[in-house]
C-alpha cells in the first residue's frame, strides 16, 4: 500500500472506523448520544456537538483545498456551531462530518504520493503531510474529549 492510502486509512479509522490507537473513533462515540445529551454543557467544558462541529469545521476546510479552492478556514470561527434544537439537526452535524470525512480520505488516497512532500497552501503551514497528520492527531486529540464528556454525561443521568 503506497502512502497516501495508508495516511487517507489512518485518518478514517479515527473518525470512522478504527479501533487500534483509542479503541473507538468518532461514529462509534456519537452513534448513540442524543442532541440533547449533545448540546449539554458540562461546566467550563465544550459540548460534544461543539467539538464535533470544530473538528468537521477543519476537515471541510481543508478539503475544500484539496477539491481545488482556497484555504478559507480561520481558527476564531471553529467553534461557531449553529444552533443544534432537534434530532434532525444533530443527525445533519453529523452527516456532513462522514460525508466530509470520506471525501477527505478519499482525495488523501487519490493525491499522488510526491505531492504529499509538497508545500501546503503556503509555506508557513508545512507539508500536505504534515497537515493531513495534524488533522488526525488533532482529531484523536478531540476525541479523548468527547469519549471523557459522554462518560461524565452518562454517569451524571445515573445519578438523576
Amino acid at each position: 500500500m503506497n502512502r497516501v492510502k495508508q495516511i487517507a486509512n489512518r485518518f478514517e479509522e479515527v473518525l470512522l472506523n478504527g479501533t487500534w490507537v483509542a479503541n473507538t473513533n468518532y461514529k462509534d462515540q456519537l452513534s448513540n448520544i442524543t442532541w440533547k445529551q449533545a448540546t449539554t454543557k458540562i461546566g467550563s467544558l465544550n459540548t460534544i456537538a461543539a467539538l464535533t462541529f470544530h473538528i468537521n469545521y477543519y476537515i471541510a476546510g481543508v478539503l475544500q483545498v484539496f477539491e481545488g479552492g482556497s484555504l478559507e478556514i480561520r481558527d476564531k470561527y471553529s467553534f461557531d456551531l449553529p444552533p443544534i434544537q432537534s434530532k434532525e439537526d444533530w443527525e445533519q452535524l453529523q452527516n456532513t462530518m462522514w460525508n466530509n470525512t470520506q471525501k477527505f480520505a478519499e482525495a488523501v488516497a487519490r493525491m499522488p504520493d510526491e505531492q504529499i512532500d509538497d508545500i501546503f497552501v503556503d509555506k508557513k503551514y508545512g507539508s500536505y503531510l504534515r497537515n493531513i497528520e495534524g488533522m488526525i492527531e488533532h482529531s484523536y486529540y478531540h476525541l479523548g474529549q468527547i469519549t471523557l464528556i459522554k462518560k461524565m454525561l452518562l454517569e451524571s443521568e445515573k445519578m438523576d
